[in-house]
């Protein structure tokens, strides 16, 4: 029996970079089209490490949201904020409740790109619960060893790009002595073949479908979805506009035409997510 090929992406964000929201179209049609083929492994970068970084997180992203029509407000947050707390608990749930790690980043990326800061518990609190964890439960596990050993693996991990990687040093951030990982970031392998490929940075999809086809020509690739309804009931949650339009390959306007159909708008920042009626 042919075994079936998976690789392994190990991607390097943070829930505060305005930048990884704006790339999770993206990473949403990786998903469609290469489905469980695909195991995903997330590290957290903790941006706000670096001196200023805070700061300038702070200052909001109007032209990414212009240029990429994820819906992020691009008014400037109420003060600078640590997302140490938020990758803190992220990293926790991988630890208790893994199948709960990516709703709960989800959680806080939304609530981060309208404005909310991330080192508030009460906003961490109403992620988990989103994300249908125990806020409290949540919290013991923040507070453990386990996740403070967890984290500095991360920031250390996120600090350590490949040889690949440094070739590309205008794609990497932090100060000369210490480079690292922009978020987000990929590193991509086929542990059955001992290959991979670093992607660091922001780069279109067809980059990453490059790699994959590189990497494992074999896998199988799903079309584009049907419907904007079969996307949104496949995600099993409210997506923006631009998620959808790259999913299904749709112009942005096109797309809300579409999801204006089946899905009704949730406003948020600049732009919306969509909810399906049915589940509304």
């Amino acid at each position: 029996m042919r075994r079936v090929t998976s690789l392994t992406i190990t991607h390097y964000t943070d829930p505060a970079c305005p930048v990884a929201f704006s790339a999770e179209p993206s990473r949403l049609r990786l998903r469609w089209h290469y489905g469980d083929q695909l195991t995903w492994r997330t590290r957290m970068i903790v941006l706000t490490l670096e001196p200023g970084h805070a700061e300038m997180l702070a200052e909001g992203a109007p032209n990414l949201q212009r240029r990429y029509g994820m819906p992020i407000d691009p008014t400037p947050h109420a003060r600078p904020a640590s997302c140490e707390p938020a990758c803190r608990a992220v990293v926790a749930t991988r630890l208790n409740a893994p199948d709960a790690e990516e709703p709960l980043l989800r959680r806080l990326r939304v609530h981060a790109m309208v404005g909310g800061l991330l080192d508030e518990s009460e906003l961490i609190a109403a992620a988990a619960h989103e994300a249908g964890l125990d806020p409290a439960a949540l919290a013991r596990w923040c507070a453990s060893d386990e996740a403070e050993e967890a984290l500095q693996a991360d920031i250390a991990a996120a600090r350590s790009p490949s040889a690949a990687a440094r070739a590309l040093d205008h794609k990497l951030g932090g100060p000369a002595h210490e480079r690292r990982y922009t978020a987000p970031s990929y590193e991509i392998e086929n542990p059955r073949r001992g290959a991979s490929i670093a992607i660091p940075g922001l780069n279109p999809v067809e980059a990453y479908e490059v790699a994959i086809a590189n990497l494992a020509p074999e896998l199988t690739r799903r079309p584009k979805p049907a419907t904007v309804e079969e996307l949104l009931i496949w995600a099993g949650e409210p997506l923006a506009t631009a998620e959808v339009a790259a999913v299904a390959q749709l112009d942005p306007a096109q797309a809300r035409v579409e999801l204006g159909r089946v899905a009704q708008p949730v406003p948020a920042g600049a732009d919306f997510y969509w909810e399906l009626r049915s589940a509304a």
